[in-house]
């Protein structure tokens, strides 16, 4: 937002051959929100920073219990096994092909769909709380402060 200045020149001759110039620069108040509004705003957005961090926490651990199972060889037909391949399914199957899974003997498997989907679920969890950035309140002095270093 562009700070629009109004200055207001004053010319005053005291003597015949002095000219004394005044200026003053009037700048508008900059209209402030009630504390309590701007406590609360950040409140929300801080909540709704725990929330992405939180589900993103979640989707991790599914995807970090389903590579360490897939790289262990575990049996599918177990109960905790089938669970996690059931949630994590979701969340991997759209990077399934991007690259080759990488088989080892006894059963072992190593996918690097699962890490890739790790790492795309990262950025858009921090993709999000970035762009909430642009939903808090600033201060006056918060904007000077980043603007002018």
């Amino acid at each position: 937002m562009a700070q629009e200045v109004q200055e207001i020149t004053t010319v005053e001759k005291s003597q015949p051959r002095q000219v004394v110039k005044t200026t003053t620069k009037v700048t508008p108040e900059v209209q402030v929100e009630h504390p309590q509004k701007v406590f609360e705003k950040k409140k929300a957005i801080f909540r709704t920073y725990q929330v992405i961090w939180y589900i993103f926490g979640i989707i991790e651990v599914l995807l970090g219990f389903r590579m360490t199972l897939k790289a262990l060889g575990a049996a599918p037909a177990s109960g905790f096994t089938s669970l996690v391949y059931a949630l994590s399914d979701p969340l991997a199957v759209p990077f399934q092909g991007i690259l080759r899974t990488t088989f080892a003997p006894q059963g072992s498997v190593f996918e690097w769909s699962t890490l890739i989907a790790a790492i795309v679920y990262l950025l858009i969890a921090w993709g999000l709380v970035e762009l909430l950035q642009f939903a808090k309140p600033v201060t006056p002095q918060e904007v000077e402060q980043e603007v002018d270093n």
